[in-house]
């Protein structure tokens, strides 16, 4: 291994690394804990190493939004390819996405709340945010209905499963009808 390339691997692992660690601040204690001084005590770096990777928390924040996209994308697949038939795929799929975003909601916010610097519905899109839709819309394209855009039912359902983990998440909506509101969801949008 050449010198350049193991500088290179050095600094993916520190990349990869202050990653993680925001990842944990930000679960742990919410992203106002997030700060680079903190985070470079956290990795025992000095903070200009760290702003050798990121500019600052935004581009951190954009980078754990990523690899986010990426988990959650695997997540509905997972869920969705283990489901028999349309309706129950669709289920899978909303359950899914609800489930990732109570269990991992500082990712969820640094994906969907927060500024990361991130360009959605673009040509420039990052492909782990193109990814993350075309897992949704793997499953919510076949229930779209006749006439309808698929890409666009993909939009208006993943916009009301953002509202509901969004207000559940805020304790606005009582977790034991989650099961409910999951199946009124699908009944009523999902044509199967």
């Amino acid at each position: 291994m050449s010198v350049q390339e193991r500088k290179q691997r050095e600094r993916a692992e520190r990349e990869r690394l202050i990653v993680a660690t925001a990842r944990e601040l930000a679960e742990q204690q919410g992203w106002d804990a997030v700060t680079t001084r903190r985070l470079a005590e956290a990795i025992e770096y000095s903070q200009p190493v760290l702003y050798s990777h990121f500019r600052g928390k935004r581009e951190i924040i954009g980078a754990v939004a990523l690899e986010g996209a990426t988990e959650m994308a695997a997540a509905l697949r997972a869920a969705t390819s283990a489901a028999d038939g349309p309706r129950t795929r669709v289920t899978a799929l909303a359950r899914a996405y609800l489930d990732f975003a109570a269990h991992k909601p500082a990712v969820y916010d640094a994906m969907f709340e927060l500024d990361g610097g991130l360009i959605f519905a673009d040509q420039d899109t990052p492909e782990p945010l193109k990814d993350a839709f075309a897992a949704l819309l793997e499953t919510l394209g076949e229930v779209a209905g006749d006439g309808v855009h698929p890409g666009l039912f993909t939009e208006v359902f993943w916009a009301a499963l953002h509202g509901l983990a969004t207000l559940a998440r805020a304790g606005r909506l009582p977790p034991q009808d989650t099961g409910s509101r999951v199946e009124l969801l699908v009944d009523r949008l999902a044509v199967v």
